[in-house]
């Protein structure tokens, strides 16, 4: 790990943490060009079928979204886009200073309120 520069070593101790919620199977750091830089699959998690394609998937649509300015002047910034699914709750908190977004995957019966609030607790050095 000491090899890692600071940022990404901060990167992967805050996934680290996330993953050690119950309910987060997946918690990434993920850059503008949609590679993952930091974190992953909870340890000994077996990923559901097709979750990495799936992951992907939605990496590749919260990426436009995020991105999407046209409200941005009248409701604010986005802070998180969140999608619930019969096996995975997703979640996104696009980072935009540094350009990253951070992705979770929880389980179904995630509180999405509460992995923001969590998140918010764990990133506000690095929002």
């Amino acid at each position: 790990m000491s090899d890692l520069n600071p940022t990404l070593y901060l990167y992967t101790q805050k996934c680290t943490q996330l993953l050690g919620e119950p309910e987060i199977r997946f918690a990434g750091i993920v850059d503008k060009g949609g590679q993952l830089i930091a974190g992953g699959f909870k340890e000994g998690l077996v990923p559901h079928e097709g979750d990495e394609t799936r992951l992907q998937s939605f990496l590749e649509f919260v990426s436009k979204a995020s991105i999407r300015k046209e409200y941005d002047e009248s409701l604010g910034p986005i802070n998180y886009l969140a999608a619930r699914r019969d096996k995975a709750v997703l979640v996104s908190f696009p980072f935009p200073i540094t350009q990253i977004l951070l992705l979770i995957s929880a389980e179904p019966s995630a509180n999405i309120e509460s992995l923001a609030k969590k998140v918010v607790e764990i990133f506000t050095d690095v929002i």
